[in-house]
């Protein structure tokens, strides 16, 4: 998908350039329900596929985005984690936010907190960002956990409707997280 994406890694976890072949975990991930619960909903194959296209122009436009997620000792892909433009309107935009999906036989091993972490000394450090934003459904009790062990807070005040949510659908409140850079 895009190679200009430098390479990252953790202990267990390889963050890394996103390859033609991943695009068949990628759509099984992102048409699994329950890693979807908190999405309006599953992605077609198609519609995986776009999201493909543009997290390979957002990095090649910025040189930076999401990763492919590796196992270092499978090389099993489980999901991404990384960066993007929060660019919707909303009081908190425009934002770098951080995210991750991982497939659910990989939760609760903390893997996108490992990779959420790299992500994020990554974006302070080579990139100069002053803040991340993450933000997910309210309802998303696995993300906001994920969210506050990488030390980020969250302030009610900055809760909101996600845009591309339609009104009146439960999904629709989002909470914010935010994280700072770490003062040198």
């Amino acid at each position: 998908m895009a190679d200009r994406l430098p390479e990252l890694t953790t202990e267990r976890l390889l963050l890394r350039r996103w390859r033609a072949v991943d695009r068949e975990p990628f759509a099984a991930l992102n048409a699994d329900a329950e890693a979807m619960r908190h999405f309006p909903a599953p992605l077609a194959r198609a519609d995986s596929d776009a999201l493909a296209e543009r997290i390979a122009a957002h990095v090649d436009a910025h040189g930076w985005g999401l990763w492919a997620l590796e196992l270092r000792a499978t090389g099993a892909v489980i999901g991404f984690t990384g960066l993007a433009r929060a660019t919707f309107k909303a009081p908190f935009t425009p934002a770098v936010e951080i995210g991750w999906r991982l497939t659910p036989t990989a939760w609760g091993h903390g893997y996108a907190t490992q990779a959420a972490r790299a992500a994020a000394a990554f974006a302070f450090a080579f990139l100069g960002i002053d803040e991340l934003v993450s933000f997910t459904a309210a309802a998303n009790a696995r993300s906001r956990a994920v969210m506050e062990r990488l030390g980020m807070t969250r302030d009610p005040a900055d809760d909101f409707d996600h845009p591309a949510v339609p009104a009146g659908h439960k999904l629709r409140r989002h909470v914010l997280y935010r994280l700072a850079a770490p003062r040198v």
